[in-house]
């Protein structure tokens, strides 16, 4: 599978004006100067079933990342500051059974906990040091938040950045602006949980609207969502996942839903992050 540029759309191109891997270090300088945002997508190489790629995790923050910095910008007093979009980090936290079918599974490739917290801290701490005002990051995969915390966390312990300072580090998760009228058109059997929802309808769903390409529809596999303990256990007992690897059904997903949710989702997260920034 490719992915066909004639249905890319601005949330899945690059633009030298939004992201950073395409600026030059003056105008970077100088975009430091004012009140500066940057996004950093964080996701996962993990299995996503048989109809999705490794790398959906991290396409998925990073489409939500810019179409954040796209609304965020258009919205932004272009006098007080603006936003870019840093690369994403491709690589997450260890793949959980309940909540990304498990570690043992070809094709999931994660990190130790330091190595995450270290590799947060140190972008963190870059950032910070070099005039950036607020490093945001954009999480797209369930086991990464705590590990991205702590890194942020040290980060500003580093810089000697205290209660009350200007410059600022703020973490999200973009299902978690999702409202709950979006879920209910999403989901109208009702929905099964952010931690099973992996492979499942969202994912899924999202992929077809922005990576149609890489979706592949005939392979989605239809099965009831994974029946797990309340309990974890180590080593995991593999045939508690899914053969599939997906925590829920894809069954229902469609662009549209897709189109639904990233609206949403990208709309709620720059409403907020305008308003806390102070950029408008």
């Amino acid at each position: 599978m490719h992915i066909d540029p004639t249905v890319l759309d601005a949330a899945v191109t690059s633009s030298p004006e939004r992201d950073l891997a395409f600026t030059a270090a003056p105008e970077y300088a100088s975009w430091c100067q004012k009140r500066s945002v940057v996004l950093i997508p964080v996701g996962a190489l993990e299995q996503h079933g048989p109809h999705m790629p490794l790398g959906t995790d991290a396409l998925l923050s990073h489409a939500m990342a810019r179409g954040v910095c796209d609304l965020m910008n258009a919205k932004a007093d272009a006098e007080i500051g603006s936003a870019k979009v840093a690369q994403p980090f491709v690589y997450g936290y260890k793949s959980q059974q309940k909540s990304g079918g498990g570690n043992h599974l070809p094709g999931t490739i994660s990190l130790d906990a330091h190595t995450l917290t270290t590799y947060a801290r140190d972008v963190t701490r870059g950032f910070l040091a070099q005039g950036v005002s607020s490093v945001v990051f954009v999480n797209g995969h369930y086991e990464n938040y705590q590990f991205l915390y702590e890194g942020v966390d040290l980060a500003l312990r580093d810089l000697g950045i205290v209660q009350g300072a200007e410059r600022n580090a703020l973490l999200l998760s973009y299902w978690d602006y999702v409202d709950d009228s979006t879920l209910a058109k999403v989901y109208p059997d009702g929905f099964p949980g952010w931690d099973i929802e992996h492979g499942g309808v969202l994912e899924t769903a999202l992929m077809m609207r922005l990576y149609p390409s890489l979706v592949n529809e005939s392979a989605m596999i239809d099965h009831p969502a994974a029946d797990l303990p309340r309990f974890d256990r180590l080593p995991v007992v593999p045939e508690r996942t899914p053969e599939t690897g997906c925590l829920s059904s894809p069954r229902g997903a469609s662009r549209e839903k897709g189109e639904w949710l990233f609206s949403a989702a990208t709309s709620a997260i720059a409403a907020d992050l305008l308003q806390e920034l102070n950029l408008t």
